[in-house]
């Protein structure tokens, strides 16, 4: 990093000149570069190299291709603020190739893909939304004449990095749900080789951006888990930071929607929230800057667990989430208790012989303590006699 930290870059006019580019103050964008910096989990002083690399480093080329998919990941991307998206991808990242945002159509569309693909060779950042259908193939998607597959082979052959944005492409999502009649696939199974995975449906804009900025910064793609999901965004289950933990701790739940319990924000694990077993910075990082209460479990809707494979769009929203890393106390009354069928022969003897014991004792202790009081009253009376006698004598 040429820079260790903010305070280098007091005079630099480079940071002014993107601050005005990107239509914020200078305080703002240097926030900015640092609450990417921290998003990252990077070190003390990388705030700075990510400030200069935003301000000077040539914009990245981005291909961005749509396949099976409802076009929510770019709605996502285009609804971010401070800075707004629209200013992101005109300074951040060159957007060359975007179906949805282009105004032009047809040939002029291909045209630009292909003269960016010529011009960025090895060097431009290939972003694939939606699933790509594979059965009878892959005719269940064309576009410009060839279909999904041959697209994407084309277009990653040259890339410099893969990005696989929402469920659909990271490992088929809601296409790929049974009898899934098209053969809806992963980027990652069509090329067959891993790819930078950013699920979520849709995801948070600010994984994909700071994806894209770690990039720029550093020559290389953020450290990614085995499902190739940056670990930044992907490496802690949304059950340890949501705001109704407390509430779970405690053993508060809502039982119902609108019920009492879900009025007044207990914690929705019983309706189903798959927050203990999916892995998503959903509640600590808020959609569109919309502020607190904007994501799904604060709105009062369980988590449907988008971000995991064979959790969302596969398991029932109402079915309960399997505990990952945190167990519920062992006091907290399960959703559905079990009936009683009666003490068997052998339970019953037990039982017996543990209430015959009782009772012994207790007979016992009545006895003996009938003893005791009735020494008690013959040492009261022999004191008695006692007095009295001596009494008489004088």
């Amino acid at each position: 990093m040429a820079n260790q930290n903010l305070i280098s870059l007091e005079h630099d006019e480079s940071i002014d000149a993107a601050a005005t580019r990107l239509c914020i103050s200078r305080r703002e964008f240097l926030q900015l570069c640092a609450a990417m910096a921290t998003t990252l989990g990077l070190p003390q002083g990388a705030d700075a190299a990510v400030a200069e690399a935003v301000a000077t480093k040539k914009r990245p080329s981005v291909i961005w291709l749509h396949f099976q998919e409802c076009t929510g990941c770019t709605e996502s991307i285009l609804r971010a603020e401070h800075p707004t998206l629209e200013n992101l991808i005109l300074d951040v990242i060159s957007l060359d190739y975007h179906e949805t945002l282009f105004a032009a159509a047809g040939h002029q569309v291909e045209a630009a893909r292909k003269q960016a693909m010529k011009d960025h060779k090895g060097e431009y950042i290939l972003v694939v939304e939606g699933a790509i259908p594979t059965k009878d193939g892959g005719v269940y998607c064309k576009i410009g004449g060839k279909t999904a597959i041959e697209l994407l082979h084309e277009c990653a052959a040259d890339a410099a990095a893969v990005i696989a944005i929402g469920s659909c492409s990271s490992w088929g999502g809601m296409p790929s749900t049974g009898p899934n009649p098209t053969g809806a696939s992963s980027v990652g199974q069509v090329l067959k080789k891993p790819v930078v995975t950013i699920p979520g449906c849709p995801p948070n804009p600010y994984n994909f951006l700071s994806t894209v900025v770690h990039l720029l910064t550093f020559g290389k793609l953020p450290a990614v888990d085995h499902l190739g999901r940056p670990k930044f965004a992907y490496s802690t289950l949304i059950h340890e930071n949501c705001e109704r933990r407390a509430h779970f701790d405690a053993g508060r739940f809502a039982m119902e929607f609108g019920d009492e319990g879900h009025r007044k924000g207990h914690c929705l694990y019983k309706l189903g929230c798959k927050g203990p077993e999916t892995y998503a910075n959903c509640s600590v990082i808020m959609f569109g800057d919309a502020g607190a209460g904007t994501w799904p479990v604060a709105c009062g809707h369980p988590c449907i667990g988008c971000t995991e494979q064979g959790v969302g769009f596969e398991k029932p929203i109402h079915a309960m989430a399997k505990m990952k890393n945190i167990e519920p106390s062992v006091f907290l009354p399960r959703i559905v208790e079990e009936k009683g069928v009666g003490a068997t022969l052998g339970s019953a003897a037990v039982l017996a012989a543990v209430a015959g014991a009782a009772a012994g004792a207790g007979a016992m202790v009545a006895k003996n303590l009938g003893l005791s009081h009735q020494a008690e009253e013959l040492e009261r009376a022999k004191k008695e006699g006692q007095k009295a006698s001596e009494s008489t004598e004088v």
